[in-house]
């Protein structure tokens, strides 16, 4: 799985994943935000970051939805293994 992501994400954009994962964590814990809502708001976030790393082109905003990917699946990946845990 590592070497998929090191072949379409480039190394730049790989701290923008524990940068969405703090928003991720601050928009869980802000009251009336529903869940479902975090990953479309982290989406932007991801481009945005990505594009300030890299400059506006179509490139960085693929790195930006790859790395927001990133983001929410190892979130996922996290729950589900402590949820697994219980």
């Amino acid at each position: 799985m590592i070497e998929l992501i090191n072949d379409y994400l480039i190394k730049d954009a790989f701290i923008v994943v524990p940068v969405l994962l703090i928003f991720g964590a601050i928009f869980k814990n802000t009251p009336k935000l529903t869940d479902w809502l975090i990953p479309y708001m982290l989406l932007p976030l991801g481009i945005v970051f990505t594009i300030a790393l890299l400059e506006f082109s179509t490139h960085a905003i693929i790195q930006g939805i790859l790395v927001t990917g990133v983001a929410v699946f190892s979130n996922q990946l996290y729950k589900q293994y402590c949820k697994r845990k219980r």
